[in-house]
C-alpha cells in the first residue's frame, strides 16, 4: 500500500506537478528575481563585450584596407573619428577587459546566490517540511512504506525538487530571455540571415518534446531501483547480527550487488539516451553555423553586412544562441528527474493526517485515567478487522493484563488508547470523553508507553530517560531509573548517566534497554501506563526487581500490560484473554483458573514447566550428593 492509497484521487499529472513546483518557487520569488537580475546583467555585458570586439575588427579593417566604415544598427555608440588608432583600440580593449572583469565578479555572485537559494533555503525548508509532516502521520503510513523509501524521499527526492528551481525554472527563464535578446539583436543586424540560421529551431522543439516523453518512465524506474537498493542496505545494517550469526554474508553481498548492478544497468540506459540526444541537438546547431558562413559570407562580400559589427558579432550571438539551445537537453533531463522526485515528495506532503487534534479539541492537562472501550473494532484499510467489538471498562488505578497468542490484537488494542490509530467503529473513552475529542498532545502526555521492542536514541542515558520530559531534573531522572531497576547498572557504566549510547542502544543488553524504556515511561508520571510485554527480554531475577519497583509506579495509575508469565498476570486486578481480535475470557487469575479455556491451558503449561525445573534441580542435587 502506498501513501496515495490513503487518498485514491491523488494521482497528479505532470501539469499539476509543474504548477505546484511553480508555487513552491513562488515562496522564494525575491531570491529568484535576484538571480534572474544578475543573469540579465551578465547577458547585457556579454552582448556589449561582443559588440566592442566587432567594432574593433571593423576599425582595424578600415585602417588597414581603407574601406568605408559600415556600422551595424544596435551598437552602443560610434567610435570617435578624430582619435589616434592606438587610443581607439586601447579604449575598446579596456572596455572588453572591464566587461570581462565585471562578468567574472557577477558570475561569482550568481553562484553564491543560487547556492543560498537552492541549498540553504529551499532544500533545508522543504526537507524540514517533509520531516514535520512525517511526525504527523499515523503508524499506518509507516507500516505501508519501507524505511528505505522514506529515507530516499527525504534526501534524494528533495534534491530533485531543488533541481526544478535551479536547473529548470531559473535556467528556462534565462534561456528564454537570452534567446529573445539574441534573436532581436541578430534580426537588427540582418533579418534574412537570422531566418536562414534559425530554420532548424522548430526541429529542436520537436526533438525535445519527444525526448521528454521517452525519458520520464526511465527515471521513474531508476528511482524505484535506487529505493530497493537503499532498502536492502538498511535491512542488512539493521539485521547484521542475524546475517553474521547464520553465516550469510556472501548471500547478503550477492543480493546487494544484484540491486546495485540493476541500478547501474538502468542508469547506463538513461546515460546513453541523454548522450545521443545532446549530440543531435549540437549537430542541428552546427548546421546554423554552416548557413552563417555561406550566406553571411556572401552578404559581407557584397558589402551588405559589416565584417566585425555584422558577421563576427552575428557569429558570436549565434554561438551563444546555440549554447543556450544545447541547454535544452540538460533542462529536459532535469525536468524528468524533478517531476519524479516531486511526485514522491508530494505524496508525503499530501498524505492525509489521519490522527490529529480536532479544531475544538478539549484541553485536559491532567487526566484521571478511567478508560472505556465501547464496541470498538479496528481494521487496516480495507482488510479484515484485527480488533472486533471490544467492550471494556477500566476504572482509574486499575491494572489490566492482556493475554493472547501472536496476532490476537493485543498491541493494536493498546495502540487505540493514545490514538496511534483511531477505531474503525466504536469509541475509546478516557474520563468519559472520546479520545478523538481530546487534545492529542494532552492525551499522549498523560500516557506512558513501553513498547515490545524498546528503542533508544544515540544520546546520553539521561537524555533517553528524559526524552518525554526534557526539563526533568537529574533527581527525577534517577528516581525513574530506580523505579525501573536501572540505577545500579547505569552507575557501573564509564560515565554513568552521561554515558552516550550507540545507535539504538546496541551497546546495552536487551534487559538493560527495556529497563531504560520503562524509566522513560515512568518519568512522565502518567495517568495511564501501557506496557507491551515489558519483561519479555528480562531474566526472572531482574523481572522480580522490576515488578517490585513497578508496584510503586503502578499504584494510583491505570495500567494495561501485555503479559504471558503467570508472575506478571497475577499482579493484575483483572485479566482479559484475546483470540482473533475478540475478548474471549475476562476475570481475575483465581477466577480464570477455575474456568476451562485458553487461560487455564497457558497456566497449566507454565506450571508444568516449573515442576519440571524443580524435578531437574532435585535430580541434579541427588546426583551430586
Amino acid at each position: 500500500m502506498s501513501p496515495a492509497e490513503f487518498n485514491p484521487s491523488f494521482e497528479p499529472n505532470n501539469a499539476v506537478l509543474i504548477r505546484r513546483l511553480f508555487g513552491l518557487a513562488w515562496r522564494y520569488r525575491l531570491h529568484c528575481l535576484q538571480v534572474l537580475f544578475i543573469q540579465l546583467v551578465l547577458l547585457t555585458l556579454g552582448i556589449g563585450g561582443l559588440s566592442f570586439t566587432g567594432m574593433g575588427i571593423d576599425y582595424i579593417r578600415h585602417k588597414v584596407e581603407h574601406t568605408p566604415t559600415l556600422v551595424a544598427k544596435g551598437l552602443p555608440f560610434n567610435l570617435p573619428v578624430d582619435w589616434p588608432p592606438l587610443h581607439v583600440l586601447g579604449l575598446l580593449a579596456g572596455l572588453i577587459l572591464l566587461f570581462a572583469l565585471v562578468r567574472a565578479g557577477l558570475n561569482y555572485v550568481y553562484a553564491i546566490s543560487v547556492n543560498r537559494l537552492v541549498q540553504q533555503k529551499l532544500v533545508v525548508d522543504l526537507r524540514g517540511e517533509v520531516y514535520e509532516k512525517l511526525q504527523q502521520l499515523s503508524f499506518r503510513f509507516f507500516d505501508a512504506n519501507t524505511t528505505g523509501s522514506i529515507i530516499t524521499r527525504v534526501t534524494g527526492d528533495v534534491q530533485s525538487v531543488r533541481m526544478f528551481v535551479d536547473q529548470v525554472l531559473i535556467q528556462s527563464v534565462i534561456m528564454v530571455i537570452s534567446l529573445t535578446a539574441y534573436v532581436i539583436y541578430m534580426a537588427s543586424l540582418s533579418p534574412s540571415l537570422t531566418v536562414a540560421c534559425l530554420a532548424t529551431t522548430p526541429a529542436l522543439c520537436v526533438m525535445a518534446a519527444w525526448f521528454s516523453r521517452r525519458i520520464q518512465p526511465e527515471y521513474a524506474q531508476n528511482r524505484t531501483l535506487v529505493e530497493q537498493m537503499v532498502q536492502i542496505l538498511t535491512e542488512n545494517i539493521q539485521g547484521i547480527a542475524v546475517t553474521k550469526g547464520f553465516g550469510r554474508e556472501a548471500e547478503a553481498r550477492t543480493k546487494f550487488d544484484a540491486a546495485n548492478q540493476a541500478c547501474l544497468v538502468q542508469q547506463r540506459g538513461i546515460f546513453w539516451q541523454v548522450s545521443l540526444f545532446s549530440p543531435a541537438v549540437g549537430f542541428l546547431t552546427r548546421i546554423n553555423m554552416m548557413v552563417l558562413l555561406g550566406y553571411g559570407g556572401w552578404l559581407v562580400a557584397h558589402d551588405q553586412l559589416p565584417l566585425g559589427t555584422g558577421l563576427v558579432v552575428f557569429a558570436g550571438l549565434l554561438e551563444q544562441f546555440s549554447g543556450q539551445v544545447n541547454n535544452v537537453a540538460t533542462i529536459v533531463n532535469s525536468v524528468q528527474q524533478s517531476l519524479i522526485g516531486a511526485r514522491r515528495v508530494f505524496e508525503i506532503l499530501d498524505a492525509p493526517v489521519e490522527v490529529k487534534s480536532a479544531s475544538d479539541a478539549v484541553r485536559r492537562p491532567r487526566l484521571q485515567g478511567a478508560v472505556e472501550f465501547d464496541r470498538v473494532s479496528f481494521a487496516y484499510g480495507g482488510a479484515e478487522a484485527v480488533v472486533r467489538e471490544i467492550d471494556l471498562v477500566v476504572k482509574p488505578g486499575q491494572c489490566v493484563a492482556i493475554l493472547g497468542e501472536t496476532g490476537a490484537g493485543k498491541s493494536v488494542l493498546m495502540s487505540l488508547i493514545p490514538r496511534f490509530f483511531d477505531p474503525t467503529t466504536g469509541r475509546v473513552l478516557i474520563d468519559g470523553l472520546d479520545v478523538r475529542r481530546l487534545n492529542l498532545e494532552d492525551l499522549r502526555r498523560n500516557i506512558g508507553v513501553v513498547f515490545q521492542e524498546s528503542f533508544l536514541f544515540s544520546n546520553t542515558i539521561a537524555a533517553n530517560i528524559a526524552f518525554g520530559h526534557p526539563d526533568a531534573t537529574r533527581e527525577q531522572i534517577e528516581r525513574a531509573a530506580k523505579i525501573a531497576a536501572a540505577h545500579d547498572f547505569i552507575l557501573n557504566l564509564p560515565l554513568g548517566y552521561d554515558t552516550v549510547l550507540g545507535e539504538s542502544g546496541n551497546s546495552l543488553s536487551g534487559g538493560q534497554r527495556q529497563r531504560l524504556a520503562i524509566a522513560r515511561a515512568v518519568l512522565l508520571e502518567p495517568a495511564i501506563l501501557l506496557l507491551d510485554d515489558p519483561t519479555a527480554a528480562i531474566d526472572s531475577e531482574t523481572e522480580h526487581e522490576i515488578f517490585e519497583a513497578l508496584d510503586r509506579a503502578i499504584a494510583g495509575r491505570t495500567t494495561f500490560i501485555v503479559a504471558h508469565r503467570l508472575s506478571t498476570l497475577r499482579r493484575a486486578d483483572f485479566i482479559i484473554v484475546m483470540e482473533n481480535g475478540r475478548i474471549v475470557q475476562r476475570g481475575t487469575h483465581e477466577e480464570l483458573m477455575r474456568l476451562p479455556g485458553p487461560y487455564l491451558r497457558v497456566a497449566n503449561l507454565q506450571l508444568v514447566d516449573v515442576r519440571d525445573l524443580k524435578l531437574l534441580g532435585l535430580a541434579t542435587g541427588e546426583a551430586s550428593s
